[in-house]
């Protein structure tokens, strides 16, 4: 299901995921027009751009939220140019965080970049551009009391997209003490049993929502 209201963008996508293997099985240019076409085909995912008529302000964000709501397990990938902070954070944290997505536009370099977060969404996956983790970190203020002043630097080099080693040389520690620090958050946030690299973005998505 896509909506997106330039019509040579949508158009341009459509194209692309026939390619891909991917059926569009609807595609509409307004958030009221994405709720009633989602509502008729129950698709097995949602590509929406954010800014949509009449407002252009968060419209496809807001409508994205509010599918969530309604279909807690609906996966749901924004495609946007602009990060708009109030309904960004509420749609990540929407269902159990898992099966959402949030990319800028001008940041997907590649198509197979594109098409592999479509997938990943679509599997219950987790993508989020690092400049929309940013954004929205800047609006935190300790976030977390659990974690150690140590474990929050760790973890905001985390959202940053850092590996464990990037992270060691920028802190000046070694690979095994940031490994320690990393499972100390883990721990500490509670999250479910999960692959290391996804538990990894639900520790983020936990710094974001606290």
């Amino acid at each position: 299901m896509l909506a997106e209201d330039s019509v040579l963008l949508r158009e341009g996508l459509i194209g692309l995921l026939d390619r891909c293997g991917h059926q569009v099985v609807a595609a509409v240019g307004d958030a009221e027009a994405l709720l009633v076409a989602v509502e008729e085909h129950s698709p097995d995912i949602v590509v929406t751009d954010v800014r949509m008529p009449p407002g252009f302000h968060d419209e496809g964000l807001h409508a994205a939220v509010r599918l969530r709501e309604r279909r807690p397990g609906l996966p749901v990938l924004v495609l946007s140019q602009y990060v708009q902070r109030e309904y960004a954070s509420e749609l990540l944290d929407s269902g159990d965080g898992t099966g959402v997505g949030y990319l800028l536009k001008d940041r997907v370099g590649q198509v197979e970049q594109f098409v592999d977060a479509l997938c990943e969404v679509a599997d219950g996956g987790t993508v989020v551009d690092p400049e929309v983790v940013r954004q929205l970190l800047r609006r935190r203020r300790d976030p977390l009391q659990r974690l150690t002043p140590r474990e929050r630097e760790v973890l905001a080099l985390i959202a940053e997209g850092k590996s464990n080693g990037a992270i060691a040389r920028e802190l000046v520690v070694s690979e095994a003490a940031v490994g320690k620090h990393i499972g100390g958050i883990l721990t500490k946030l509670d999250l479910p049993p999960a692959e290391e690299t996804h538990r990894r973005v639900l520790a983020v998505l936990a710094y974001l929502r606290a």
